[in-house]
């Protein structure tokens, strides 16, 4: 399998988010249903797109997510919506049944949300296209992958802050806020969204913005995929491509807790330019290691990178920097640096490399410096198999109201993600019990994107005072649950 982002940093994203159409207007499409019962192949008929259906040859692949732990679900449809009246007529089969729609754009869903069994999947994969504007805003098709976004915007000589997993789609990152590498220079990605075209669930196609839909624009901006409506296409604000320097450092078994220590004080007072992250691999005892970039000259880099070291008081064992364009930069960091952007896409459901991977995860934000380092080190000290990736956000990100977007860790000095590249039980109860010690060190916290089925009130971990906002935001829009799941706003 292609090294990744997860195998260089851990970071991925979740699915999409949703869309609305006129179900008067769709009336003469699409019959009438029973509760549970859909006409598939008068669905089918009414697609531009391709219905694929559990007896097709291609379901078994269409059907899959990411991530091989969700492989067993049975989803009643996959349909591939090529443009937004596709996605008004699932929304109108999902509204006049009881069939469950979930919107899927590259299927990172950690909690598997985008692979409903027994549901009807609006996959807007075929969405894809990116097109820039004179005024350097960017028109995104809300199926495209990070690869297609990067690749596409870097021959406009534009950028856009977002993930660094290539095949994560700009919907689900957008819609859970947007962490990467720009973060700290550029905010992030939903910061820079200036409107999106949502299906709701009434069918209804609507541009959110700031001006029109204001409360749906607020909510789509860090209020989660997969709720509200399926978005179909969005509007952001880009940037000159900027020169970036990368930068990598390995420290000595047993220094984690000094590294973590001077990480967190560094980094609470580093420029934006600079974007870090320090991994830790569990063990006795733990490692770890710093990866990053800057904005800017290779030679400004190194006299931060010593600056950091210097904070740490170890020095790495190894220890390097390379100057880089923004396409090729995010390729690097994407674990794609020994191939072509046409390669760096999936192989599972596409003519690139990459592959899928296993793994179980969950996450915390740190709002603050940890008082005492040496506990995250005694935490993962006998521990096998699993990495906690410490990412930062501070910068840009930080000064935007709590209030402002949905998206609700603004003050924080970093996220934390628990991974382990396995789906066994013990791995899950592996990553519940170390989600659980480090919320006793850091609060009730967590980030939707790397969404967590078991976490315990997951509603203010997610969204803390923006909570009871989405909740209503979710009550106008969707007052019938038409895309209702477990962790859907509409139950904060």
């Amino acid at each position: 399998m292609a090294m990744n982002r997860r195998s260089v940093l851990r970071a991925a994203a979740l699915g999409v988010a949703c869309s609305v159409v006129d179900l008067g207007a769709l009336s003469g499409c699409m019959p009438e249903s029973a509760a549970g019962q859909v006409d598939w192949n008068a669905l089918r008929q009414a697609l531009a797109g391709a219905l694929i259906l559990p007896g097709d040859a291609d379901y078994a692949t269409a059907k899959l997510a990411y991530n091989p732990r969700f492989d067993d679900r049975k989803p009643a449809a996959i349909a591939r919506c090529t443009n937004a009246s596709d996605v008004q007529r699932c929304v109108a089969v999902a509204a006049e049944s009881s069939v469950r729609i979930a919107a899927r754009s590259g299927g990172h869903s950690y909690a598997g949300y985008s692979t409903p069994d027994g549901g009807l999947i609006a996959d807007v994969g075929p969405m894809n296209s990116v097109r820039v504007a004179a005024d350097g805003t960017a028109v995104i098709g809300a199926g495209a992958r990070l690869m297609d976004v990067y690749s596409g915007l870097a021959q406009a000589g534009r950028c856009l802050p977002g993930g660094s997993c290539p095949t994560v789609g700009i919907a689900g990152l957008t819609l859970g806020g947007g962490l990467g590498v720009l973060t700290g220079k550029y905010g992030l990605t939903c910061d820079s969204l200036l409107s999106a075209q949502v299906v709701t669930p009434d069918g209804v196609l609507r541009t959110a913005s700031a001006t029109s839909e204001p409360d749906l624009y607020w909510a789509l901006r860090g209020g989660g995929g997969g709720n509200l409506g399926v978005v179909t296409e969005f509007t952001f604000r880009t940037v000159e491509a900027p020169r970036l320097s990368v930068f990598q450092l390995r420290f000595p078994a047993g220094a984690f807790t000094d590294v973590l220590g001077g990480w967190q004080s560094f980094t609470h007072s580093a420029p934006d330019e600079f974007w870090s992250t320090l991994g830790v691999s569990a063990g006795n005892p733990p490692t770890c290691r710093i990866n990053g970039c800057y904005v800017g000259s290779e030679n400004d880099l190194i006299a931060l990178v010593d600056k950091l070291v210097a904070a740490t008081g170890c020095q790495p064992t190894n220890r390097y920097s390379l100057s880089k364009d923004y396409l090729s930069a995010m390729m690097y960091f994407g674990g794609c640096a020994n191939y072509t952007a046409e390669q760096c896409h999936p192989s599972w459901n596409g003519a690139g490399v990459l592959g899928r991977e296993s793994f179980m995860a969950s996450s915390r934000v740190l709002t603050g410096r940890l008082s005492d380092p040496g506990k995250l080190t005694a935490l993962l000290t006998d521990r096998t198999g699993m990495d906690i990736l410490l990412d930062s956000l501070a910068g840009a990100a930080s000064r935007i109201g709590v209030a402002d977007t949905a998206f609700p860790h603004r003050d924080a000095l970093a996220t934390a993600q628990i991974y382990v590249g396995a789906t066994t039980p013990d791995a899950r109860s592996g990553v519940s019990e170390v989600r659980d010690a480090l919320g006793d060190l850091t609060g009730n916290t967590a980030y939707v994107n790397y969404i967590d089925e078991d976490l315990p009130n997951w509603s203010d971990a997610y969204y803390g005072v923006n909570a009871a906002r989405l909740r209503r935001t979710a009550q106008k829009y969707d007052p019938h649950g038409v895309f209702d799941f477990d962790q859907s706003v509409i139950k904060c």
